[in-house]
């Protein structure tokens, strides 16, 4: 008779919505039914994987097994404001967006021993332009100096050579990359990676899980790792297949997985994640 363990699963969910497209098929993750479909099905996976469960037993088997499966994500910025370059008023609470995490979330409650924990997101400055254009738009202000003698002191344009002129195309195609997409305000989350802190402490130190599955790439959370392990939890992490730092690898259980890696092939990957559902 297997055994019975209680499992908590912690999803780090922007994390997880950012990386899951590069790990499933495009219709699992195309929707916010999918996106959800999908966070069930990597918890089914690591109960599966944790208990030597077969794939094709009933869901009872492997939910009977968990404590609660967790995840994280934060409210939907619901401000207003106008966009400088496109010249329009923006709600950010009506964008495509937010819609799709709001019926996320109305999907994630559905699904049976879902709990959700919502931070909010905060704006934390004013409109800007991506680091990546910002970076090239800099390196044109010593063309400043032939603009201001040109245009406003009334000067004849000054004779340029061949590369200088080269480099002053260079300068308004940059210019002319310059789109509504490329402009944005900052917006954070914020109390989102606490509730996990504190909800990782909270199992250990009630003893509420034998082990915790923390699906992130963030190595903030070693300290909350590192106070479940003293307290004899086994902590595991699923960074999706990215990349980990030493030091969350040195203080967790392990680093394991629920899907495919990426360089597999969607098809594999599709026919894989279907067989478990």
């Amino acid at each position: 008779m297997t055994r019975v363990r209680r499992i908590a699963i912690l999803i780090d969910g922007g994390f997880f919505i950012k990386r899951l497209p590069r790990l499933v098929g495009l219709q699992f993750c195309d929707s916010p039914e999918a996106v959800a479909d999908s966070a069930r099905h990597l918890c089914k996976r690591h109960v599966q994987k944790l208990i030597h469960s077969d794939e094709n037993e009933a869901d009872g088997v492997w939910l009977d097994q968990v404590y609660r499966l967790f995840f994280y994500d934060a409210e939907p910025y619901d401000g207003t404001s106008h966009h400088p370059l496109a010249n329009r008023r923006i709600d950010y609470g009506k964008t495509e967006t937010a819609t799709f995490r709001r019926e996320l979330f109305s999907q994630l409650r559905k699904k049976r021993k879902f709990a959700l924990r919502l931070g909010t997101v905060q704006k934390t400055s004013d409109w800007q332009i991506s680091p990546a254009l910002t970076k090239k738009l800099l390196k044109t202000q010593k063309w400043m100096k032939v603009l201001e003698e040109t245009v406003i002191e009334g000067d004849a344009p000054p004779q340029l050579s061949a590369d200088e002129l080269a480099q002053l195309n260079r300068v308004l195609a940059t210019w002319n990359e310059l789109e509504e997409r490329h402009i944005g305000l900052e917006l954070r989350q914020k109390g989102v990676d606490m509730r996990i802190g504190l909800d990782i402490a909270s199992l250990a130190l009630k003893k509420q899980a034998d082990t915790i599955v923390l699906v992130t790439g963030d190595s903030d959370f070693v300290p909350a790792a590192k106070l479940a392990r003293r307290e004899g939890i086994e902590f595991l992490v699923d960074p999706m297949w990215q990349s980990v730092s030493d030091d969350l690898n040195e203080h967790v259980d392990g680093i394991v997985s629920a899907f495919p890696p990426p360089d597999k092939s969607a098809s594999s990957r599709a026919e894989d994640q279907g067989a478990t559902e």
